[in-house]
């Protein structure tokens, strides 16, 4: 029997997109067995059992194979980058074992792997296995990441320092080096140097698959060509990048049913066609009290109707455990009468909804997002522009192509001397743009356009769906 391994990171987001590829591969490959690698941080990512459970029973290809947990005391480690960092250290021995077992039992043809799982890649290699990324972002976040190791090396500095101090891939808007991924902004953390060591072996891989299509972001697709002359050397420098698989995009199909999203829904279907802004920030999305009540300032005032996902603020936990959150208590962090005051406008949910369902309803005319590329996927594939808000993560990447390079967002800024707070007359301003102005038209025709281009790229000789076979062509060539 032959199979395909997979490696995700254990948050929801990335088991999701793990599951979507692997149904897209079986799509095309109905023989093959999906064997999927779970592992058991010791922190709160929100829960995946129910999920796992439901994928097993629809779809018997796909096996689940649990990791037994290893011991970690989450207090004697900073925050929660650094646990789930040195927790993929710990778990790969019993990683290890069980690739050792699964290649005994088939003839696996390669391991897809999330890029922070490369521990296992010593294993694959003496296994003789093809070891393939599954990068969960864009093309152009790729770029940047693949770039990132030899600025490391050629800078000194922190590089949450370098306001002024611009990384410069050709076609690229310049992005200021405080822009870059959290892990890496202090260079004397350990996270940072685990995630140095992360992007470092990208090159090292037999090609890296990524959730993206080719026309979404093509001077990224160029930069990442190795055929591409003009751009060879700038991603890896003396390096040819290894081969990149645009085969997105990938999100999940199916969303939740509880009381919140008949809630939800019921809301939704008594608004009229295309006037909701929908706010939503992530599972891990934390905001203020005094932020919280800026947003709810700017929305009143924006007179627009909107849907607004309200998580509790950060606690003094929340670093080291971001999930383990209770339900907010909407009249202790929201403005004294503003959920009187906007019965009529809009409706606030607590913590959780399904975006995918949300997004497809036929009210929904705009989407405040984190730019979680998930988040952007959806909202492309429903065709509702976005306002670009990015929290932490790769997220201010995402936000500057988005913004600048694909026109598919308006950006949602803070005032430099504000710590990071974006102001009640900043989310009014954004939100009535992108509801009913020009700009915000034509930022809703570009995103339409996409739609229909990711559409056609999944389609039946789409591009995606080439590229997908050519994927299968190169694993079996080992």
């Amino acid at each position: 029997m032959e199979s395909i391994v997979f490696y995700p990171a254990p948050d929801r987001g990335h088991l999701i997109s793990t599951v979507e590829l692997a149904k897209l591969i079986l799509s095309q490959n109905p023989s093959l067995t999906i064997n999927i690698i779970v592992v058991n941080p010791p922190i709160k990512l929100g829960s995946t059992a129910p999920y796992i459970a439901a994928v097993s029973a629809a779809v018997p290809s796909i096996k689940f194979h649990h990791i037994p947990t290893v011991y970690m005391d989450p207090n004697s480690y900073p925050n929660s980058l650094a646990i789930m960092f040195d927790h993929f250290r710990l778990v790969n021995p019993h990683v290890a074992d069980l690739l050792r077992s699964l290649s005994r039992d088939f003839t696996v043809r390669c391991l897809i792997l999330d890029l922070f799982c490369f521990p296992v890649l010593e294993i694959a290699s003496e296994l003789n296995i093809p070891a393939y990324y599954f990068f969960t972002s864009g093309a152009s976040c790729l770029s940047v990441f693949l770039h990132l190791p030899n600025l490391f090396e050629t800078t000194s500095q922190n590089f949450n320092d370098l306001h002024t101090t611009f990384l410069n891939l050709p076609d690229f808007p310049p992005i200021p080096l405080s822009h870059m991924p959290d892990p890496v902004l202090f260079r004397n953390n350990p996270e940072c140097l685990y995630f140095i060591e992360c992007l470092a072996t990208l090159k090292k891989s037999a090609g890296i698959i990524v959730n993206t299509f080719e026309s979404l972001e093509p001077k990224a697709v160029k930069l990442l060509s190795s055929s591409s002359s003009s751009t060879k050397g700038f991603c890896i420098p003396d390096n040819p990048v290894p081969p990149v698989y645009c085969i997105g995009p990938l999100t999940t199909t199916t969303g939740q049913t509880d009381e919140i999203m008949h809630e939800c829904m019921t809301w939704l279907d008594s608004q009229p066609s295309r006037s909701v802004v929908f706010l939503c920030f992530g599972s891990m999305g934390l905001l203020s009290k005094q932020q919280l009540q800026e947003i709810a300032f700017g929305l009143e005032r924006s007179q627009q109707r909107f849907l607004w996902v309200v998580r509790n603020p950060p606690s003094e936990n929340q670093s080291k455990d971001p999930m383990n959150q209770p339900d907010p208590d909407l009249d202790s962090v929201l403005p004294s009468g503003f959920l009187d005051r906007t019965r009529d406008q809009g409706l606030v949910v607590k913590s959780w909804v399904s975006q995918v369902t949300v997004l497809s309803h036929v009210s929904i005319r705009g989407f405040v997002t984190h730019c979680g590329w998930n988040s952007v996927l959806e909202s492309i594939l429903a065709g509702v522009p976005m306002v670009a808000w990015p929290l932490y993560a790769e997220q201010k990447l995402n936000k500057a192509f988005l913004v600048e390079e694909l026109k598919l967002a308006l950006p949602m800024n803070s005032e430099p001397e504000s710590g990071g707070l974006v102001s009640a007359a900043e989310v009014e301003k954004r939100v009535r743009e992108l509801m009913d102005s020009e700009e915000g038209d034509s930022v809703r025709k570009r995103v339409m356009m996409k739609k229909d281009e990711a559409m056609a790229a999944l389609s039946h000789g789409g591009s995606s769906r080439v590229t997908l076979a050519k994927l299968a062509e190169a694993w079996t060539r080992y």
